[in-house]
């Protein structure tokens, strides 16, 4: 196994004498490192697959070092091997310590739009651009592990202000709900950790070894997990690249990069240059791009794929042409090159350039495959289902109970929850178990709460069922019993009814596969389905163009690539260029060029509307500091070359004669 590695990917694999950062540059294979280094851990050390966690950022990278994993320990040597995102491993700690942290073990995960509604309600009418602002200050301090008490010495705007007022009654009312935000799945498990040495114990005891991928988006609070888990040992490998660290908007920090060195003086740094993907005239531009960078480490990427093609610069007119011409280029290329065409990629900086090239590619009948837009969990029909869901997981979720009773309406509007709710207030309760007691008759007209209650009771039945029963059978029940899919048909036109009635029967379909193949209920899919991402089941095999933004695109490669609206103002985006933070924009761009493995085009436009009408804009610093050597001129309103003309004409003959392209 350690055979097919190269010299430092085998370095990387093999030490174990303390902590060690792998810089892993781009395509030069680091989840084989990572894999290789659990199969080296188990088979030649001896270490229990148990003891060992690989912790990733998506679940799709979760899966994919999993299968890889399996495959080079046969035999069920690779059982009870950990292998999630951070926000998994949060959940698991959460559940198992949750009496430390004042939770039951079935507490609600809230997702965005969750807690959204509660800064709403507790900011009293803001408008939703500030409401977001708020959730977003309140987030960032949650990463950073800041409390309540500490925001308000933090406090450096307007917003700030509000939003450390609004902090502790934010957190009181997750806890009333019983329930956690995403945040809390590190800044928990860091508390309980910090302030109960036992717990810290049992998870040292368990994980042993601890393999983090994608080291430099890691926030302070994932930081400080790692450190807290590790131990005095520093059990672990950190592998990243300082030069694709694009998430700071988010809380990521870089700096985590060289506080390792600081808090590890005894750390082994091994670079992984050798790049698996690319060719060398791609490669070197990327290079000279990120060479502009104040560089941690220094690091050049090298292949042996030879120089390759050069790099195209193509000026547009305006952004309709740029669309139309990227369109005709694919087109016009996989017709000469007999290519697929999934072996291109369209990138942009922003989801709303996505519109026009979604457009000319219709247009030229080409299909196409988008990323980065809505969740599948973000789909209405998805959470009116999912309420029911976390109501069964946690009776105390008044989010799910107000959601859950009134999708499909079934009598019980919002006078009737205004009382309830004010009666429960009053006690201390849930909605949910408030409508259970005696005192509940004095407040809410009797025939309401008796619908309160027959609610509640098939609920209480579902409860029951959902523990014990295959999860696919207790939903497709719920569904029916609900009468879900008729509601859809009467209070949707017919079309949109259809739509949603398909992703719920998708998503029935698919939590009853995933109950079984996981041999889990109902009850246990529920509790981590807040984390579960439905876009990691979108069919690979569909043929057709990724459009991406370059956020979305890291991790990915393609044959082909096209790098659309490259212009100062979009790339780099205006914000940064007032702010003064061209670094990141610049990661931005290298991650962009280093996903082409053969060929990449670059387009840029003369003009650009902006406040309604077209106005002249300047192209990219970024296209100049790709250099000279592996760049082919700006070729200026793009004159039809003698290739795509012929391709072209090519593809006429073609469809003339009937012929498939």
């Amino acid at each position: 196994m350690l055979s097919t590695l190269n010299v430092p990917q085998r370095e990387a694999a093999k030490y174990l004498d303390g902590p060690c950062l792998v810089l892993a540059g781009a395509g030069s294979g680091k989840t084989r490192v990572i894999t290789a280094k659990i199969a080296h851990l188990v088979q030649t050390c001896g270490m229990s697959a148990s003891n060992i966690a690989a912790i990733t950022f998506t679940n799709k990278a979760a899966k994919e070092m999993q299968e890889r994993v399996g495959h080079l320990l046969q035999g069920g040597a690779s059982k009870g091997l950990t292998v999630c995102t951070f926000h998994a491993l949060g959940v698991r700690i959460v559940r198992q310590e949750a009496k430390l942290a004042g939770l039951k073990p079935q507490f609600s995960i809230l997702d965005s739009s969750d807690t959204l509604a509660i800064v709403a309600e507790l900011s009293g009418g803001a408008d939703k651009g500030t409401v977001k602002q708020l959730q977003w200050t309140i987030s960032g301090w949650k990463n950073a592990l800041v409390s309540p008490q500490e925001a308000e010495k933090l406090v450096d705007s307007e917003i700030a202000a509000t939003a450390a007022k609004l902090y502790p009654a934010y957190e009181q009312t997750l806890r009333a709900y019983q329930a956690v935000d995403f945040d809390d799945l590190i800044r928990l498990p860091v508390h309980i950790f910090e302030t109960h040495p036992e717990a810290l114990e049992r998870w040292q005891n368990k994980l042993r070894y601890l393999l983090i991928d994608e080291y430099q988006d890691t926030n302070r609070g994932q930081y400080k997990l790692l450190r807290l888990l590790s131990g005095v040992r520093g059990a672990f490998t950190a592998v990243g690249d300082d030069d694709q660290a694009i998430y700071a908007w988010r809380g990521a920090d870089v700096e985590n990069l060289r506080q390792l060195q600081r808090d590890y003086p005894q750390l082994r740094v091994i670079k992984l240059e050798q790049n698996y993907r690319s060719t060398n005239r791609i490669l070197t531009a990327a290079n000279t791009l990120i060479g502009n960078n104040e560089k941690l480490f220094e690091k050049r990427l090298w292949s042996e794929h030879g120089m390759g093609d050069p790099i195209r610069v193509i000026e547009q007119r305006e952004p309709e042409v740029e669309a139309d011409w990227v369109a005709g280029r694919i087109s016009a290329h996989r017709f000469e090159f007999r290519t697929k065409y999934n072996d291109y990629a369209i990138l942009y900086r922003g989801n709303h350039q996505a519109r026009l090239m979604e457009q000319a590619l219709r247009n030229h009948k080409i299909p196409y495959v988008i990323s980065g837009g809505q969740s599948f969990f973000d789909r209405a029909e998805i959470k009116d289902i999912t309420s029911y869901l976390r109501l069964l997981l946690n009776g105390d979720d008044d989010l799910a109970f107000i959601r859950a009773i009134t999708t499909p309406k079934r009598g019980v509007g919002a006078a009737t929850l205004e009382a309830l709710g004010n009666y429960a207030g009053a006690r201390h309760k849930s909605l949910f178990a408030a409508a259970f007691e005696t005192g509940a008759e004095q407040h809410v007209n009797a025939r309401q709460l008796e619908a309160v209650r027959e609610f509640g009771n098939f609920i209480n039945g579902l409860e029951y069922r959902a523990q014990r029963e295959p999860a696919g059978v207790v939903l497709q029940d719920l569904i029916r019993a609900i009468g879900y899919e008729s509601w859809l048909y009467e209070s949707c036109e017919g079309r949109e009814a259809e739509t949603k009635w398909s992703n719920v029967s998708d998503f029935a379909g698919w939590i009853g596969r995933k109950g079984e193949e996981d041999g889990k209920t109902l009850m246990e899919v529920a509790q981590t389905i807040a984390l579960i991402s439905m876009l990691d089941k979108e069919d690979e095999d569909f043929e057709g163009v990724q459009l991406a933004t370059l956020h979305a695109s890291k991790g990915l490669e393609w044959p082909h690539v096209f790098l659309v609206g490259v212009e100062e103002g979009l790339l780099p985006h205006q914000a940064s260029i007032d702010e003064n933070k061209i670094e990141e924009e610049r990661r931005l761009m290298y991650v962009g060029v280093t996903r082409a493995q053969r060929s990449l085009t670059i387009t840029y436009c003369a003009r650009r509307k902006m406040a309604g009408e077209l106005r002249p804009v300047e192209i990219s610093r970024f296209i100049d500091e790709l250099g000279a050597e592996s760049v082919q001129k700006p070729d200026r309103s793009a004159p039809v070359s003698k290739d795509d003309a012929r391709a072209k004409l090519a593809n006429l003959r073609a469809m003339l004669n009937g012929g498939k392209s």
